[in-house]
């Protein structure tokens, strides 16, 4: 992705998936919302969102759509090729991380805490901080005494 401008939406924001490649509007009837989308392809965006898997898909988990997020939309994510799924959970302060490997399947989920810092390996220098992400303090460097 390197040299390419991303675009970052937030929903509400539809991202239209399609059974198969040359779907035309009336063939798609998968819409989702996700919280946060981002897209690093122009030629899928319209005026109505997003054609096709983004390269990034952002879901904010809560306890009403947790079981739905990680499930139904990780599977449905997959299928339809979103290269990289992240579940932020708020309250416990932790962020789950699935990829697509090489055979077009999420390989099994990174999970960051605490004081960790990950960077995507879709979107070229993004970098998340989840002390910051989550508004913890970040812990003092440690001192040998």
């Amino acid at each position: 992705m390197k040299d390419k401008q991303c675009d970052v939406y937030a929903a509400p924001f539809d991202v239209r998936l399609a059974d198969y490649a040359e779907a035309s509007d009336e063939d798609i009837f998968t819409v989702v919302q996700p919280d946060i989308v981002m897209v690093c392809d122009k030629l899928k965006l319209d005026e109505r969102g997003c054609v096709g898997a983004p390269d990034l898909i952002i879901e904010i988990l809560s306890p009403n759509t947790a079981a739905k997020d990680m499930k139904t939309k990780r599977d449905l994510y997959e299928q339809h090729g979103v290269k990289e799924y992240w579940l932020a959970h708020p309250i416990n302060k932790t962020f789950i991380v699935y990829c697509l490997n090489e055979v077009k399947q999420y390989a099994k989920a990174e999970i960051y805490a605490d004081q960790d810092i990950f960077e995507s390996t879709v979107i070229e220098g993004l970098k998340i901080a989840l002390p910051e992400l989550f508004g913890v303090p970040a812990e003092p460097a440690s001192s040998n005494h």
